[in-house]
């Protein structure tokens, strides 16, 4: 019965670990990333609204007062 050669493992799992590492860094470096954002100046909007034109007041249960 013949042994197994297991000589040439090293060479063919360090040999595929570098191809793979070489194949992963290749995709890496062709991916575009987005920039860093720019600020931009935020200009507070008005919308209005029908309920905006009355004073309303939403009494929560818990803030009736206790009797």
């Amino acid at each position: 019965m013949p042994q197994l050669d297991t000589s040439t493992w090293f060479i063919t799992i360090v040999s595929m670990i570098l191809a793979l590492f070489m194949l992963f860094q290749s995709k890496i470096a062709n991916h575009s990333y987005y920039s860093n954002p720019s600020h931009k100046d935020m200009k507070p909007t008005t919308h209005s609204t029908p309920w905006e034109k009355k004073w309303t007041k939403i009494y929560l249960p818990l803030s009736l007062p206790l009797h």
